[in-house]
């Protein structure tokens, strides 16, 4: 079991029957979120088993985000009914490069998977531009690569092919709601506990009265219905309810359907644990968070002497561990990304895209000029 499991262990290890019950109480439910990427849900508006089905969509909201390092809000655009068209394609590799500026700038998405979204329709990625035929914030990649999550000109969630092609309208924004920072939760069919496939996407609603929760819906659905998400608390000694609201950027990661998220309020990064029966607790304080893919670590952001730096929160025999991968940085890093393989981060800094290794082991790498939010894709 990956160690970013390690501290849900013994509720797992002593959960079989839990389990068991649980797949055949919840079965209709949970098969509702079972489906693939690729595949719509056989009704829209079904929330996914992690969801609290009784809870209708939020008020209104400007279409606001601040998308600046610890605010909470990753967004630049805002939710009018304003969209693009419903093609996609790519550009040339002439094309490359912003046109605001006539210096030279480095790709560095050529061979590594690494994409760049800044807002507009053109998202960099595999030595070039690809047009999504609709502008894209907030990025984010199935953990398969064939799918794409954002939100799109209107400030809908939206998913389409790699190329920007089959877009399909997930969950319509009303147009007075700011919604942000879409996550995939997926978790593949569970034999030995009899648990239910999971394919949902997570994301952050905000109202007008400035008020965020954290939301999810089958990633297969169609003009579906988001519900928002339980967050329950880890049970023990001194452990009191979770935040409720003040929720933001969720990031999913791991084999168990497990997702990190920040709260705005307390300044803490979170873990939602969604195996078995959803629970969990504070991590550490930060903001932004990213999941390793394999579960084995959380990715985050803090402020240190004037500028953000990247930490590394691990779990380990003797506790949880957290790292400063950045220590003396003289600028920010914000927004990190994983490479599908866990050894490489990708993060945000006002000069551009830089990598480093997850360990730490050496300084981040400038690898673009582009400004924007990194993500990977798996090939």
């Amino acid at each position: 079991m990956p160690e970013r499991s390690r501290r849900f262990r013994n509720r797992r290890s002593t959960a079989i029957a839990i389990a068991l019950t649980a797949g055949l109480t919840a079965g209709a439910c949970l098969l509702l979120s079972a489906c693939d990427p690729n595949t719509p849900a056989a009704d829209g508006s079904a929330g996914p088993s992690a969801v609290d089905s009784g809870t209708a969509k939020p008020g209104s909201a400007p279409a606001t985000g601040s998308g600046g390092p610890g605010k909470g809000d990753s967004s630049k655009t805002g939710g009018s009914k304003t969209g693009g068209s419903k093609t996609g394609g790519s550009t040339t590799a002439a094309d490359a490069r912003p046109a605001a500026s006539s210096a030279p700038v480095l790709n560095g998405t050529s061979a590594n998977g690494l994409t760049i979204s800044d807002g507009t329709r053109f998202v960099v990625m595999n030595g070039t531009r690809v047009d999504f035929g609709t502008p894209v914030r907030d990025l984010a990649w199935s953990p398969d690569g064939k799918k794409a999550a954002f939100i799109d000109g209107d400030g809908d969630l939206v998913t389409a092919g790699p190329d920007g092609g089959g877009r399909v309208v997930v969950a319509e924004n009303p147009g007075d709601q700011n919604w942000s920072h879409p996550a995939w939760q997926v978790r593949p069919y569970d034999a030995e506990y009899q648990m239910p496939a999971l394919s949902n996407l997570l994301f952050a609603v905000r109202t007008a009265a400035g008020v965020s929760k954290l939301y999810g819906i089958p990633s297969g659905s169609v003009h579906g219905t988001p519900r928002v998400l339980r967050l329950n608390a880890e049970g023990g000694p001194g452990i009191g309810p979770l935040p409720q609201t003040g929720n933001v950027w969720p990031s999913g990661g791991g084999k168990y359907g497990d997702a990190v998220y920040a709260n705005t309020a307390d300044g803490q990064v979170y873990i939602r644990d969604d195996n078995v029966r959803q629970q969990g607790s504070a991590i550490a304080a930060g903001s932004e968070p990213a999941a390793d893919p394999a579960g084995d670590g959380i990715v985050f952001v803090r402020s240190v002497g004037g500028h953000d730096h990247l930490f590394l929160e691990r779990d380990t025999q003797s506790g949880p561990v957290v790292k400063d991968l950045t220590p003396g940085a003289a600028t920010d890093y914000t927004e990190p990304a994983w490479s599908p393989n866990g050894t490489t981060i990708a993060a945000r800094t006002p000069a551009g895209i830089v990598t480093l290794p997850a360990d730490g082991s050496h300084a981040p790498v400038k690898v673009s000029g582009y400004q924007g939010l990194p993500a990977y894709r798996a090939s």
